[in-house]
């Protein structure tokens, strides 16, 4: 039984202009122990598609899907208060940005005591033994003068550390963790990943991780799912995507890596043409057509996601290993 699956989720928003599609047919499962990566531009859906299985999106949106489990359960048949304490129980998130997930006008010892409050601890020595552990879990030392700190007495990599532990303080069994190093030097950046994929793994946890950067989900993932325009247009294990891209952005995305052009010079990085399209204007069709190499008249039907040799591609003409030898597919204009 997976832990989490989600079969076409969809998510609009009302807008002035009527409704606005930004997530289209998400489709993920998460086992028991797996590390998933998300990848796409900012805007894809990456974030929005998580936050709606968790049931913290804005009132003014529409979600449907056609299935919604979590251990078994199907959540589109629960009450909200059943499903809250559910989800909330079981799955847990880090946001990339500390600073603001914080709450500037309260201690540390306030807030992380005020999250066991709410997962059931009650006795007040319980809660203090609890909150001493986490930090020490954490990495964090001086933990009586964290306490008494509020969040701008930390540096950016102790208040990470700080949402870290808050995130674990339910003991999940699902950790999202929305690219939780963004807003950290290269060194803290290591260090906060080195201490997530330890932690999840002594916690027998699963994991997803939100990201731009493939490398780093190339070594802290199994399983890899690429975002266009708030549709998935590649997914299947991390390896097999990353050694036989199947899609011509997916393709583009490592042709942009540092290791893929460092023959040509400095001044020319791998691009594709154009810019990402509005999701008022998306292009009909394939969403990626105009900014396509391999474009042809038939890229007008919508494609399908579906499975190629090693994994799921959403595309007419799927790349094989000789196209990623042969075909011209970036722009170094």
């Amino acid at each position: 039984m997976s832990l989490l699956q989600v079969e076409n989720l969809c998510i609009d928003f009302e807008s002035s202009g009527g409704l606005v599609r930004a997530v289209e047919n998400f489709n993920i499962r998460i086992d028991h122990g797996s590390f998933h990566g998300i990848i796409g531009e900012s805007g894809a859906g990456k974030s929005l598609a998580v936050l709606a299985i968790m049931g913290l999106i804005k009132e003014n949106s529409i979600i449907s899907a056609d299935h919604l489990s979590l251990e078994g359960q199907d959540l589109l048949t629960m009450n909200e208060n059943t499903r809250r304490k559910l989800v909330y129980q079981a799955m847990s998130i880090i946001f990339q940005e500390p600073q603001t997930s914080l709450n500037p006008c309260f201690t540390i010892a306030f807030q992380m005591i005020e999250t066991l409050k709410a997962h059931g601890i009650h006795t007040s020595s319980q809660r203090k033994t609890k909150v001493r552990q986490l930090l020490k879990d954490v990495g964090l030392n001086n933990i009586q003068s964290i306490l008494k700190s509020y969040p701008h007495q930390l540096t950016t990599g102790m208040q990470q550390r700080v949402m870290i532990a808050i995130a674990l303080a339910c003991d999940p069994l699902l950790l999202i963790a929305d690219e939780p190093t963004t807003s950290l030097d290269m060194s803290e950046k290591f260090q906060i990943m080195d201490l997530l994929t330890t932690l999840v793994e002594q916690r027998n946890m699963s994991l997803i991780l939100i990201s731009h950067d493939f490398t780093l989900l190339a070594e802290k993932t199994d399983q890899l799912t690429v975002m266009y325009c708030g549709q998935i247009i590649e997914s299947g294990p991390t390896k097999e995507l990353i050694n036989s891209p199947g899609h011509p952005y997916t393709n583009a995305l490592l042709q942009s890596l540092p290791t893929s052009w460092n023959d040509l010079p400095k001044s020319q990085v791998p691009t594709l043409k154009g810019s990402t399209p509005s999701l008022y204007h998306l292009p009909v069709g394939c969403y990626l057509g105009p900014r396509c190499p391999q474009a042809s008249a038939k890229c007008v039907v919508p494609p399908k996601l579906q499975r190629n040799s090693t994994h799921h591609v959403r595309c007419h003409f799927p790349m094989n290993r000789d196209d990623l030898l042969t075909e011209k597919l970036v722009s170094t204009s």
